[in-house]
């Protein structure tokens, strides 16, 4: 059956991922882990949080990869000011990934795991053998490290947590191709990453992938390209209203206020709680 999927985001592209962790590295970018049983769960409902835990810690029960990778800083680029994309050469061929996986990241001399969310496709892997992340800056000593001190041909190591679907295969389902409607929120146009890629998509996939660019705090003039997707202010009810069906599901990605936010507004216009969907990482 045919559905629609509505995305929701801000300029913090997948919510970083770790603290203090219990990996002992070695010469080798590889290590012993040694992490907690404890649990996080992640889900919906309202957020709350009594003590930061670690990326491992918080993430002890998901499913994960049995191969660790070591992996080569291969390209360096600034998506904004606050936000960098790495690219990595992978050397194990085993390694793989689903859309929606993120990663352990492990780096030699640094204590503190990270876990950051894939941005590249498994395409992209499968071709070329190279996987992509895009990092903002904090003090976190993971992202603190990719915007002060990594350097084209830095060795670190990865390995894929788990994804969306509960890592479950498909059973000669045939689903028919629905509609992704995205609506992202950015204090101005050039805090919006990858919105060339979105552009593409839009252009590659007419009426079925569409996305609206909202901006709080624009100054500058918006490009002629953006012009006709852009809308000024922040999501509102009235602009998801209109999106609310029984085949609709809604995945939203920001930081704890904005999905605390949406996650009203969503239940205040009669979307079932089962139909959102986002992370906790807090």
């Amino acid at each position: 059956m045919a559905h629609a999927t509505i995305y929701m985001g801000c300029t913090v592209p997948q919510l970083l991922r770790g603290a203090q962790s219990r990996i002992f590295p070695s010469h080798s970018p590889l290590g012993v882990l040694r992490h907690s049983a404890f649990c996080y769960c992640t889900g919906n409902g309202t957020i709350k949080s009594k003590r930061k835990m670690d990326h491992l810690e918080r993430t002890a029960n998901n499913f994960r990869q049995e191969v660790i990778t070591q992996a080569k800083v291969c390209g360096i680029t600034n998506e904004s000011e606050t936000v960098k994309r790495l690219r990595l050469a992978i050397a194990n061929k085993d390694f793989t990934f689903k859309a929606g996986q993120w990663v352990d990241f492990f780096i030699p001399g640094v204590s503190v795991v990270g876990g950051f969310s894939i941005c590249s496709s498994p395409s992209l892997l499968e071709r070329e053998g190279i996987l992509e992340l895009a990092v903002k800056h904090t003090v976190h000593p993971p992202a603190h490290w990719i915007h002060t001190e990594c350097t084209l041909d830095s060795e670190v190591a990865l390995r894929v947590g788990a994804d969306l679907h509960g890592y479950q295969e498909g059973k000669g389902n045939r689903h028919k191709l629905g509609t992704a409607k995205l609506y992202y929120s950015a204090k101005n146009t050039s805090e919006f990453l990858f919105k060339k890629n979105i552009l593409g998509l839009m252009k590659a996939f007419p009426g079925k992938i569409t996305c609206c660019f909202h901006v709080t705090q624009q100054r500058s003039q918006i490009s002629k390209e953006l012009q006709p997707h852009i809308t000024e202010g922040r999501i509102s009810e009235k602009d998801l209203e209109k999106h609310v069906s029984n085949d609709t599901s809604w995945y939203i990605c920001g930081p704890p206020p904005m999905i605390e936010s949406i996650s009203k507004l969503l239940t205040n216009i009669g979307v079932p709680r089962n139909r959102v969907f986002f992370e906790k990482w807090w």
